[in-house]
């Protein structure tokens, strides 16, 4: 017998596709407005979000000295003030080594470059001195004809880098208000909200705030196994400024992709100027492996364990933020996905049936949490 299509149920099924892709539509024109609305809002939100991970670095020993009966803004001016330190500290620490050694880092990079020409001269390159300066003389006259691009390079950089310290010095302040006045927020925007919003908001905004607890934590653990690593092949090579080196390491893990070249670059720049080219190659291998197992493996394994999230997707996350956003959207992508997440677990807990019980951290509120995101 065979079966024929009914019209009835083939128009309820348009009907249904239809409501759903116009209802789809919809929720993916909020969410572009609402990028819309932070992009046009960044020079706010990008300190914000900065603050906030700073707070999730600092509110440990704040919340430790409040309960040990602390007034919150002297627990909240004693933190900053010892945050203030450290950075200075993890400065000096990387300056002044280095500002000692220069003499003898510069003699290395001129005593670099002869072994590199050296080393072009002979096979397979074979390359004289005579070509070595027309390609510089090349380049010193494309630069020459280029300055007027050079400058204006320069005064970008120069731009850039003062916002950047005006965005570290109102994140900074940002932080102290969070230490201070953090716990609270989420009993302040629970009287605020009306009916049931009293309850959803202030709870997805504490788990949002763990989760970025997590985040900043995973991304410390990382760093530090990549700094204590990599430390240690330099150390065995003999490579001179190697805690510098490894504080460098360590910092730069909370800038994906370029913090960790940047870092790569230092550290061979270094073995190949002081012990020579063997050396360098063998520091440059020793980075490549460190940053692959970092990235396949270590990173991965522990921020999934932390955020919730699976490896595969964090990986995803990196790549598609790095893709639209650069280098913000890869520092971002793996907090925002974890906080996306938060937010669908939540509202998949709520529309679960009631046999199936409430989800974790749905019982009350943490009153003892500074300001989530």
């Amino acid at each position: 017998m065979t079966a024929t299509l009914s019209s009835t149920r083939a128009r309820a099924a348009l009907r249904t596709s239809a409501r759903t892709s116009g209802e789809l539509l919809l929720v993916l024109l909020m969410l572009a407005v609402t990028l819309w609305i932070l992009g046009r809002m960044w020079s706010v939100v990008w300190p914000l979000l900065i603050g906030l991970l700073l707070t999730t670095l600092t509110w440990p020993p704040t919340r430790f000295l409040r309960r040990r009966g602390w007034k919150p803004a002297l627990a909240a001016s004693v933190v900053t003030v010892l945050f203030l330190l450290v950075a200075m500290g993890v400065v000096a620490l990387i300056a002044v080594p280095v500002a000692s050694q220069s003499g003898e880092l510069s003699d290395g990079v001129f005593k670099g470059i002869q072994e590199l020409r050296e080393w072009a001269a002979g096979p397979p390159l074979n390359i004289d001195d005579a070509q070595i300066n027309k390609a510089f003389d090349t380049a010193v006259s494309r630069a020459q004809d280029s300055l007027g691009n050079v400058a204006g390079a320069v005064v970008t950089g120069v731009s850039t880098v003062l916002n950047g310290l005006v965005t570290a010095v109102v994140a900074l302040f940002l932080m102290f208000f969070f230490l201070k006045d953090g716990p609270r927020f989420l009993p302040w925007l629970a009287r605020q909200l009306p009916g049931r919003l009293a309850t959803d908001v202030p709870t997805v905004a504490e788990r949002g705030w763990n989760t970025l607890g997590a985040f900043v934590r995973s991304q410390a653990a990382v760093g530090l196994i990549d700094a204590v690593l990599i430390g240690l092949g330099l150390w065995i090579l003999g490579v001179p400024l190697v805690l510098p080196l490894a504080v460098l390491t360590f910092v730069s893990a909370f800038v994906p992709i370029v913090g960790a070249l940047f870092a790569g670059f230092v550290a061979v720049l270094i073995a190949l100027v002081s012990n020579g080219l063997t050396d360098a190659l063998i520091v440059l291998a020793i980075i490549v492996v460190v940053q692959q197992l970092e990235g396949n493996v270590l990173q991965p394994i522990i921020q999934s364990r932390g955020l919730g999230l699976h490896a595969a997707v964090i990986l995803l996350a990196v790549t598609l933020g790095g893709s639209l956003f650069g280098i913000v959207g890869s520092l971002l992508a793996v907090p925002v996905t974890a906080l996306i997440a938060v937010c669908w677990d939540y509202v998949r807990e709520q529309l679960s049936e009631p046999s199936e019980g409430p989800g974790p951290g749905t019982d009350g509120l943490d009153t003892d949490a500074p300001v989530p995101s």
